[in-house]
């Protein structure tokens, strides 16, 4: 098998503590008498930090205080839910003069073009993060493409879609300072060791019908026909996040039931902390229609032309795409969104509130064409730097060519 795994006696109990995951008092018992006498007093005082969940004292210090508040607000806004609160709050006050030590967890599976969502609200997010002083590990899950059998299963085209895609988040202007984009197939061979007894423990303790559960990570549904590969997936995703030494999952709401494994999981060898979960979620606007989905690279002219096709009912703001964009993307991007239009139709306004937008959408006095002509100038600004970047730089021009020229495969 190669590389892949060099086998070698390794216990669930040994792969634990590579992760820094507790082990059971029989076991440490066992392996006590190894351990050196200042890696014991190392790891007592870790285990005592561990233990000590409550918040530790602020002493007073009002700055302090705000400096936590500050964190913990833009590390929330990141995700429309946050599961616990409270674990959050504890793990700002103990790595409070650590904060680079904070691991939030993203990935991604490189499977083709990258639609806007996928690349602005990404960039979004991670700047978030990096503010309040995280690490962000980007994990790109080009194994795990190839087990959903993307790109038709070949690992080459893969690696090609995942290093087109950060060209791209690059190029959008995430903060690569604190951003670690690391490669799942590199990752795991280089600690197989480690990573796949931590994976079988995981598959030793759930039942078939939990794991079933999770592929809807995978874009699959609970009644679709999985293969072998598909069914290994759910348990490999759940091992990253103790692999990465997570402290926060980053993802969509589609990746929750995964998430939450990854915390049951935790119950049951009695690991703490517990990862906190943060989802978010794309709307409507996120599709893989070709014809209407609004990819990271498209020309301005593509761009105008799918917002004036785009579904935009007039006075409703529900599950209407256009409004999504200006929800999800323009507000928080450039933090208001500006209606320039003729005098006799109500001429320009600029709204910093999604609430305004709503009012007077629903209320006729803001029309779906004025919507989306500012939008589509809105789109085009924040997507031109890509553009430039894909025409002035030759490697990134080969890379996109490559991607445009792939079958996407689901």
């Amino acid at each position: 098998m190669g590389d892949f795994y060099k086998p070698r006696k390794v216990s669930c109990t040994e792969s634990c503590k590579a992760m820094d995951s507790p082990r059971t008092p029989e076991a440490a018992a066992t392996m006590t008498k190894e351990i050196p006498e200042e890696e014991k007093k190392a790891e007592n005082v870790t285990n005592k930090e561990v233990k000590k969940m409550e918040a530790t004292p602020d002493n007073g210090d009002p700055a302090r205080k705000t400096l936590i508040q500050e964190r913990f607000n833009l590390i929330k806004s990141v995700g429309e839910e946050c599961i616990q609160l409270d674990e959050l709050e504890q793990l700002l006050e103990r790595k409070f003069d650590r904060m680079h030590e904070v691991v939030c967890y993203d990935g991604f599976e490189p499977s083709g073009r990258m639609h806007i969502a996928q690349g602005v609200m990404k960039s979004l997010s991670v700047n978030k993060l990096t503010k309040a002083g995280c690490t962000v590990k980007i994990w790109v899950a080009d194994w795990f493409a190839q087990l959903n059998n993307k790109m038709g299963g070949s690992l080459e085209k893969i690696r090609n879609v995942g290093q087109y895609m950060i060209e791209i988040w690059k190029a959008t202007g995430m903060d690569n300072e604190r951003v670690q984009f690391l490669w799942s197939s590199d990752e795991i061979n280089a600690k197989a060791d480690v990573y796949w007894p931590l994976v079988m423990d995981i598959a030793r303790r759930n039942n078939l019908k939990r794991i079933i559960r999770c592929c809807q990570i995978m874009g699959r549904n609970e009644s679709d026909e999985l293969s072998a590969a598909q069914i290994l997936y759910p348990c490999m995703q759940c091992a990253d996040i103790f692999f990465l030494k997570a402290d926060i999952c980053q993802l969509g709401m589609d990746q929750r039931k995964v998430n939450m494994l990854a915390r049951e999981y935790s119950d049951e060898v009695k690991r703490k902390p517990k990862p906190i979960i943060l989802s978010h979620r794309q709307g409507k606007m996120s599709k893989s229609d070709p014809n209407s989905a609004i990819y990271m690279e498209d020309e301005e002219a593509e761009v105008n032309v799918k917002i004036k096709k785009a579904f935009c009912p007039p006075q409703v703001t529900k599950e209407n795409p256009c409004i999504e964009y200006v929800e999800y993307i323009i507000l928080p991007w450039f933090g208001r969104f500006e209606v320039l239009r003729k005098e006799q139709d109500g001429g320009d306004k600029v709204y910093e509130s999604m609430d305004d937008i709503i009012t007077d959408y629903e209320s006729g006095a803001l029309h779906p064409s004025d919507l989306k002509s500012n939008l589509s100038k809105a789109l085009n600004k924040i997507l031109q730097p890509v553009r430039d970047h894909f025409k002035n730089n030759a490697e990134a021009a080969k890379l996109l060519k490559k991607v445009k020229a792939y079958r996407v495969t689901k």
